[in-house]
Parts: structure tokens; C-alpha cells; sequence
């Protein structure tokens, strides 16, 4: 198998966030030994964000890092996991709220489209949106 950076460069919909992650300084956490649990916004995702707003994080790397970092989480947090749980800690150091009601998983806002991408250093779920820590949410 191959670690997180490597699995979400040939799932071939991960640009923006590679992008981010190298612009942020996380990619050597990503391919670390270790174990972590990675949602991951597609490109899609990030077309979502308002114009300019995707350059203007890429400009703010302290911001962009935080942002990046919220959609971390220590450890390996498969779909079985998820779903028994109602809040996560994220390497950011803010919380993520988890709602399995409905018969799908949310995270914050975002829902998560496809679970359990499996790497050598640990799992990745595909949200649909970009994950904003609350302290930044009002400030994009």
C-alpha cells in the first residue's frame, strides 16, 4: 500500500488539497509513520469555496495550515469507528462535530461521500466541502 499522500495523489481528485498540504507544510506529516485519519474535500469541494478565496489562503500559509490541519485527525478512524462517535479532536486542536443520523455520516457541515480509503499510515474520507475551523469560519 502506499501512505496518505501518495493514495490521494492517484485517487486523481485531490489536487487542490495536495496543493494546499505542500503550500501548508503538512506533507511530511502525511507521509509519517504513525497513524491518521485524513477528510479530505475533493476539487469539487474546493470550487465550492467563494471566488478568491482558495488564492487568498494559498497567500496565508499560517491560516491555510490551520485549515489543512482541521482536516486531520490522530489515529485511525475507519467508518465503524466513526459511526459510534459524536465529536473528533483534530491536529488543529479543534473539534469536529460527527452526526450519523440519517443513515450517512456528517462532518460539520460537510457529508462524507466516500469512506475507508485505506493507506499504509492511515485511512482517508472524501467530504464534499472544505472543513473551516470555527474561529476562521466567519473570516473566509
Amino acid at each position: 500500500m502506499a501512505n496518505l499522500i501518495e493514495t490521494a495523489t492517484s485517487a486523481g481528485q485531490f489536487k487542490t488539497l495536495l496543493t494546499a498540504i505542500e503550500a501548508a507544510g503538512v506533507r511530511s506529516l502525511l507521509e509519517s509513520e504513525g497513524s491518521l485519519t485524513v477528510f479530505a474535500p475533493t476539487d469539487d469541494a474546493f470550487a465550492k469555496l467563494p471566488d478568491g478565496a482558495l488564492d487568498e489562503l494559498l497567500k496565508d500559509l499560517p491560516k491555510l495550515k490551520r485549515i489543512v490541519m482541521y482536516h486531520i485527525l490522530s489515529g485511525d478512524a475507519r467508518s465503524d469507528d466513526l459511526a459510534q462517535i459524536d465529536e473528533a479532536p483534530t491536529e488543529e486542536g479543534s473539534i469536529l462535530a460527527i452526526d450519523h443520523s440519517n443513515g450517512r455520516i456528517q462532518v460539520n457541515d460537510a457529508t462524507v461521500t466516500q469512506m475507508d480509503i485505506l493507506a499504509d499510515n492511515g485511512v482517508i474520507h472524501i467530504v464534499d466541502r472544505v472543513l473551516m475551523p470555527a474561529i476562521l469560519a466567519g473570516h473566509s
